[in-house]
């Protein structure tokens, strides 16, 4: 079939499903759908529907639509086999949904520990800037600051930390 002829084919369907009563519009339907999948340029026929779409009751519309819609080829499935390796790439830069904030002192230290590990960071304002920097504690730092904080009131409740 000629995509010419094909188009006036689903416009004469279209014409037909405006004009037909409820009990009728799912045979047209069917034979628009079937008109519809003859053409080969799927993407053509949509723009085309959709395009006749204007000035429908809001019924007639939903009616178009689901023939728009059985036309749209699905999404392709998501491939999680490709994000779960990211999320467990060891190597992949850090984010603050990564960390867990373990001691909040008001006066400018905070101390995040990693949700998956044992990594600990601090951020401090830098004095010259005034600008926050986080960066890596070695595991000595780590056990000193607890030992010097141990008994701290800024140790945040739930983080298994406050002494």
């Amino acid at each position: 079939m000629a995509e010419t002829s094909a188009f006036q084919l689903i416009d004469d369907l279209v014409d037909r499903l405006v004009k037909a009563n409820w009990k009728d519009r799912d045979a047209i339907k069917v034979e628009l759908l079937d008109a519809a999948s003859q053409v080969p340029n799927r993407a053509a026929v949509r723009e085309h529907l959709e395009a006749a779409l204007s000035g429908k009751s809001l019924e007639l519309k939903w009616e178009i639509q689901e023939i728009i819609d059985a036309l749209t080829p699905p999404p392709p499935p998501p491939e999680p086999e490709e994000e779960e390796e990211l999320a467990e790439d060891p190597n992949r830069p850090l984010t603050a949904a990564d960390l867990d904030l373990v001691y909040d002192d008001p006066r400018g230290l905070m101390l995040h520990r990693t949700k998956k590990g044992d990594r600990w960071f601090a951020t401090q304002r830098d004095p010259r800037t005034g600008q926050p920097q986080t960066f890596e504690l070695h595991p000595s730092e780590i056990q000193q600051l607890q030992t010097q904080l141990h008994g701290s009131p800024f140790w945040v409740l739930g983080s298994g930390m406050h002494g």
